[in-house]
């Protein structure tokens, strides 16, 4: 599994903090968070999940999101690194979900940023299709149709060239050597998201958790190939945020209401501002808190 390990650029605090990266990421997205996160003093860890960028991407591999987070467990373990701060986005935040339940003595404390599996896709009628079905959706990608998908859910309509490096970033891994191999990991990732929900286990949620939500964000997994019906009843990301937290015993929840998908990319400043404070502080300001 291939890792950045960066270190403090501020004054240590002698805390570590790892990131998960989402579907159509690598860990290097993260990369102005990890600035952030180094000169607030933290060693920062970062993790390319097995299947995607840099790490090998093995056929035959049996995902799933308790493995991705044995995974990054079993990094730390070899670093020496014993409690941190998880933090992920996307289906990272998925990933962070299913580590705190599986670790939940290790984490001081956990960010989720815009998660898919916030809501459980098949019980509200997303169909299940096969994995060769997903695979050949994979092979279909291309610049054009990474960026036209993003642009609509990840940035509302609000695109800046600067994203171009992150969608030049994927589709060189979909066009790289191991094309083939990082496909069919993309569809046995779209299995993992339909057939291992974690909508139903918040409440057993023990650290204490940051929830950031941009209510734009239109993402679901299923929603291309879904009925009309189903799909108007998905991605209500307002409503997911304040039903998440209230089943998480100790939750902050903070909105962008103007931000999409992403928010630590379409707006850093406000990101930074609200994820730091509530870092050193325990609260942050604009939240509801439960």
């Amino acid at each position: 599994m291939a890792f950045m390990d960066v270190a403090p650029t501020g004054t240590p605090n002698n805390k570590t903090a790892i990131l998960f990266h989402g579907n159509f990421f690598c860990g290097a997205t993260w990369n102005e968070t990890i600035h952030v996160l180094a000169q607030t003093g933290y060693r920062v860890i970062v993790p390319d999940h097995i299947g995607y960028c840099k790490s090998t991407k093995p056929v035959g591999y049996q995902f799933s999101l308790a493995q991705l987070a044995t995974n990054a467990r079993s990094l730390l373990d070899t670093l020496g690194i014993g409690n941190v701060t998880v933090m992920g986005h996307s289906f990272g935040g998925t990933v962070t979900f299913r580590y705190a339940l599986m670790f939940p003595e290790s984490i001081d404390e956990m960010v989720v940023v815009n998660a898919v599996g916030l809501e459980d896709y098949v019980a509200k009628g997303v169909p299940w299709i096969t994995i060769e079905t997903s695979y050949a959706t994979s092979l279909a990608s291309t610049f054009e149709s990474v960026q036209a998908y993003e642009n609509m859910t990840y940035y509302v309509g609000q695109w800046e060239d600067a994203y171009d490096v992150w969608v030049q970033m994927v589709i060189d891994v979909f066009y790289g050597t191991k094309r083939d191999d990082f496909c069919w990991n993309q569809a046995q990732i779209v299995d993992v998201v339909l057939n291992q929900p974690i909508a139903h286990e918040f409440a057993n949620v023990q650290p204490r958790l940051l929830l950031m939500i941009g209510e734009k964000d239109t993402t679901a997994i299923g929603k291309t190939w879904a009925p009309p019906s189903v799909v108007a009843t998905l991605a209500n990301f307002t409503a997911l945020g304040l039903d998440v937290s209230a089943q998480v015993p100790n939750c902050t929840l903070v909105f962008f209401p103007e931000l999409g998908h992403t928010p630590q990319i379409s707006d850093p400043v406000a990101f930074h501002a609200a994820l730091i404070e509530w870092l050193t502080t325990g609260t942050t300001n604009s939240t509801i808190q439960s």
